[in-house]
């Protein structure tokens, strides 16, 4: 049985971002940050597509299912599928504001129903033997007081979840759109560390609003200790921040991986995804951000973007586009 994975190191879920590919990006980087999935909806998987969208790579690593949906049933069939596909835990989001997912009565709206929050987690629990965890925000529109995020959180811990992961914002379910809501909202860590004091028994993950390691280490070390901290948008920015995580956050001695070393690391995977028929252009976003402020990192963004989506595009078009960056 594989290790129970520490959720010290967290890249958080991100729609249209943290896919397969993107994800098997980030395990050339770390061993052992704990990934999420793009958020995958229970009536997706329901409808026959479960094996294309559950689908990861062979080097995935410590990655959990992030799932969206309301209905217990849905969400436990979802669930039940996670294990077979070499998920490590399943995530239900309680975060996303977005409309169209307001639309279908799930994301950040539901903490204003702890009872069916508890519901489908508990659900969930009872179909897989995976741990399930709940990804939420502080509040939504006026149910923004400790004592509702206390009482949705006792609600969730009832029914068996042991690792809460919390947006350090609330969300405005109306007026803003999600990117807005990941950044007009102030951020309110202390409110987080008063959740860990108030739920010794629970794992806390803090996220929102993280630049970079030294702040998410600079997060870790108050009092009281929370389990871990998650990171998103800074790693969709700059990808190889993940290099230092091993060993600032796992305690690894290893040095880390230049960015050349991973990218070349990535090639035989491209050709892999290529015989088996995933476009090139695909298989190339994971890697536009990969050299960020390096020298002639921008000639490489351009050749990959104008050149991934043509038609005989393949592994050349990577090793094309190495040869624009500066001799290391």
């Amino acid at each position: 049985m594989a290790a129970e994975p520490s959720h010290r190191f967290c890249v958080a879920p991100m729609l249209d971002v943290t896919d397969r590919h993107y994800r098997h990006l980030l395990r050339l980087l770390s061993r052992h940050a704990f990934l999420y999935s793009e958020m995958i909806t229970a009536a997706a998987l329901a409808r026959g597509d479960a094996a294309r969208l559950l689908r990861q790579s062979p080097a995935s690593g410590a990655v959990a299912l992030q799932l969206g949906g309301a209905e217990p049933a849905a969400l436990a069939a979802a669930a039940a599928l996670a294990a077979e596909h070499g998920y490590r835990e399943v995530n239900l989001n309680v975060g996303c504001p977005s409309s169209r997912v307001q639309g279908g009565r799930f994301g950040a709206c539901l903490m204003a129903e702890p009872a069916r929050v508890a519901e489908c987690v508990a659900a969930m629990q009872a179909a897989t033997a995976l741990p399930v965890t709940v990804k939420t925000r502080l509040g939504i529109d006026a149910l923004d007081s400790d004592a509702h995020l206390q009482g949705f959180i006792a609600a969730i811990a009832a029914a068996g979840c042991r690792l809460v992961i919390v947006h350090a914002r609330k969300a405005w379910l109306q007026g803003l759109s999600p990117r807005q809501n990941r950044e007009i909202p102030p951020l309110q860590y202390e409110r987080v560390y008063r959740l860990q004091a108030q739920f010794p028994q629970l794992a806390i993950v803090i996220n929102g609003g993280i630049a970079d390691l030294d702040a998410a280490e600079a997060l870790l070390a108050q009092p009281p200790a929370l389990a871990g901290a998650m990171l998103g948008r800074a790693v969709q920015r700059d990808p190889y921040l993940l290099a230092g995580v091993d060993r600032r956050c796992y305690g690894e001695m290893a040095p880390p991986p230049s960015r050349l070393a991973v990218a070349r690391h990535y090639l035989p995977y491209v050709e892999a995804e290529r015989s088996a028929g995933t476009p090139m252009s695909v298989l190339m976003a994971p890697l536009l951000n990969l050299f960020q402020g390096q020298p002639g990192a921008r000639r490489f963004r351009r050749h990959l973007s104008e050149r991934g989506h043509r038609p005989g595009a393949g592994p050349q078009t990577l090793t094309e586009a190495l040869a624009h960056l500066a001799p290391a």
